[in-house]
């Protein structure tokens, strides 16, 4: 089997993730380690068992990595990732990917132009519950609404309220709850019933500027559809698509976790397990590796990834807008 050499830029938990499901993925190896603070790029490589550090995007782009996992602030995902295509290293990028779809077309060209890949890093595209799920929507009728939620008390509340600002409250870091929870709504609502005819939306903003919360509307000729996320409190109800002939609801949009189908009567006819957290991770990490080593055969995959990431960026600049139409 063929070796993948692999770095990371970026010392969250979510790239502790990554490199965890990563080691389930036969052929992948953990190189190296680039973070802007070299203090803790060297925590961090010694605490994953990662090779080297890097002191700067310089130095992975000049190494012999195949690929970078980058999960730097949204504010920094464009110009790292459009040096490291440039270079001719392939990218998975966390969300969101970029900020606008404009910027996203022209990321995603130049991987082209340089025979690398390039993708999304977003569970949903890459768990096979959702095959499963596309499934399910044909037991349950015509379908006239669905409400997608994610509303997640963030653990840096506390600090925010303490007079700390954190990088998710920080409107010049290009965050907020649309960018990290919002987006995991956006994702099902566009991949189930396509791209919406109209967009209603409204944001709440806390008093740092950024977006605390928010809700959506999209119409669809024979559907609406509802979103609503937030980071400044907890929901403790499912998400739903209602038919007339059932109804699903769903626990988990984010990891399509959870899910519990019934029919019109309210009878529980199946349920979908999903996948947990590091085989959704280790799922990102897989397909890169077939993208890489088989791409005649994965292209499909690849391709559909790149028409999502394009259709939910072009959703969310609406969202963002107070009407929807500018």
């Amino acid at each position: 089997m063929k070796e993948i050499k692999y770095s990371v830029i970026g010392t969250s938990w979510i790239t502790n993730s990554f490199i965890e499901g990563a080691k389930t993925v036969e052929g992948l190896v953990l190189d190296g380690v680039y973070s802007r603070s070299e203090e803790k790029g060297t925590a961090f490589a010694q605490k994953v068992g990662a090779k080297r550090v890097f002191k700067s995007i310089e130095e992975v782009a000049d190494s012999d990595t195949d690929f970078v996992y980058v999960a730097s602030p949204n504010v920094c995902h464009y110009e790292q990732c459009k040096f490291l295509l440039e270079n001719k290293k392939h990218v998975i990028c966390e969300k969101p990917v970029t900020i606008t779809s404009k910027e996203f077309s022209k990321l995603f060209f130049l991987a082209e132009e340089n025979n690398v890949r390039y993708f999304e890093a977003i569970m949903y595209m890459h768990t096979e519950t959702r095959y499963a799920l596309k499934q399910a929507l044909q037991d349950i009728g015509n379908i006239s609404s669905a409400h997608f939620d994610y509303s997640q008390l963030s653990s840096k509340y506390e600090a925010l309220l303490s007079g700390e600002l954190p990088n998710i409250f920080n409107p010049k870091m290009k965050t907020g709850a649309l960018n990290d929870l919002g987006i995991y709504c956006v994702y099902p609502t566009i991949d189930l019933f396509g791209e919406p005819e109209e967009v209603v939306a409204l944001q709440n903003f806390i008093f740092t500027g950024a977006d605390g919360a928010g809700s959506a509307i999209l119409k669809y000729k024979d559907k609406v559809v509802t979103i609503t996320y937030s980071k400044t409190a907890e929901s403790r109800a499912a998400s739903q698509i209602l038919g007339d002939n059932g109804t699903i609801t769903i626990d988990s949009v984010s990891q399509l976790r959870g899910i519990n189908c019934y029919n019109k009567v309210g009878r529980e006819v199946d349920s979908l397990v999903g996948e947990n957290k590091n085989t959704l991770m280790a799922n990102e990490a897989r397909h890169m590796y077939d993208f890489i080593t088989d791409f005649e055969h994965n292209k499909g995959l690849y391709y559909e990834c790149a028409a999502m990431s394009q259709k939910v960026l072009h959703c969310m600049e609406k969202m963002r807008t107070k009407n929807g139409d500018e």
